[in-house]
């Protein structure tokens, strides 16, 4: 039943799918440890690539239904969310508005340069202003007879944790091809909607493996922890599509450990992990999510967190374009 719900969700198409698996058999021989595949969703067809494509199938399709003409979110200068909503938004036919928090450069480059591209209006803002910048300007937009749809940071909602139920799905075909389950699913996470998303589509499909997010800047306590989080998006997502699972905060895998510096300061961890794919993979890696996520995970492995037999999947979520907004760091 569940099934036959999301496929009849309101939908857009922003890419062809599948993406690829991958298997990592350099990165594997190096690390000596389990074998290492990769879900490539750094090929998404839109903008360069990254998972926001698949959410924003599915958020677009909604605001398309409301006859919204104006996409509206926010993000980090760098954001990729913000970089593929203004590509889809050329696609889907809508004006962009993105809300940034930072200032602005004298250069534009990395996701900043191609929301530009993608002709994007743009509000820079500080950090803590962000939230209430984003809801102004819908506001202003519909004061001015606009018809916005505004969609939260990183389009984490209920509708766009769908595009990772889907992707479960999708890899569920794929894994014959691989010809043993992935005893861990290994990714970035940040603002939710992935890990709700794929921590659903397992379940809905008997997925056996464990579904472990690698937090960029999220905790698990402090004054938000992330878990309620993440159990808030995936029974908001479950409903949607009318099934009777239901989460709790326990059901979710996130290992905290590397959150380095902060949000998009990368140091050693991400710069060797960025070097490995680079040099033995020809793959490449985005300093703030996938450099760490993946550093996380190599890390596991030399500490013999994961077994030698298992098989693990790195789920690439994308973010090329940040590469070149930390130029003058990798090039050491």
């Amino acid at each position: 039943m569940s099934g036959a719900k999301l496929g009849n969700l309101p939908k857009i198409k922003l890419a062809h799918f599948p993406t690829p698996v991958q298997y990592l058999e350099n990165l594997t021989k190096k690390y000596e440890g389990p074998s290492i595949y990769m879900k490539r969703d750094d090929l998404t067809s839109l903008g360069m690539g990254g998972n926001k494509t698949r959410k924003l199938e599915y958020l677009i399709g909604q605001a398309l239904e409301q006859g919204a003409d104006t996409l509206v979110t926010a993000g980090g200068i760098q954001s990729n969310h913000c970089r593929l909503t203004a590509a889809a938004a050329k696609v889907a036919g809508l004006s962009c508005e993105l809300v940034l928090n930072g200032t602005p450069p004298e250069i534009f480059n990395g996701n900043l340069l191609l929301d530009k591209l993608y002709d994007a209006n743009i509000t820079f803002c500080e950090r803590e202003k962000r939230d209430q910048t984003l809801e102004e300007t819908g506001k202003e937009l519909t004061s001015q007879g606009r018809k916005p749809y505004v969609i939260p940071v990183g389009g984490s909602t209920g509708i766009g944790a769908q595009g990772y139920v889907n992707a479960m799905i999708e890899l569920k075909s794929q894994i014959p091809e691989m010809g043993k389950e992935p005893d861990y699913v290994v990714f970035a996470t940040s603002s939710g909607g992935t890990q709700a998303g794929l921590a659903l589509g397992a379940r809905l499909t008997g997925f056996k493996g464990k579904i472990l997010g690698m937090s960029i800047d999220q905790t698990k306590t402090g004054t938000e922890p992330f878990p309620p989080i993440l159990k808030k998006i995936a029974n908001e997502a479950a409903h949607i599509i009318d099934t009777d699972i239901r989460f709790k905060e326990k059901d979710f895998l996130l290992n905290c450990d590397y959150l380095g510096a902060g949000y998009a300061v990368p140091g050693d961890l991400e710069f060797n992990a960025i070097k490995d794919l680079a040099r033995l993979e020809g793959i490449l890696l985005g300093p703030v999510y996938t450099a760490r996520a993946m550093g996380g995970m190599l890390d596991l492995i030399q500490k013999g967190f994961f077994k030698k037999q298992d098989t693990l999947l790195f789920w690439h979520t994308g973010g090329t374009p940040e590469l070149f907004a930390y130029a003058d760091q990798i090039s050491y």
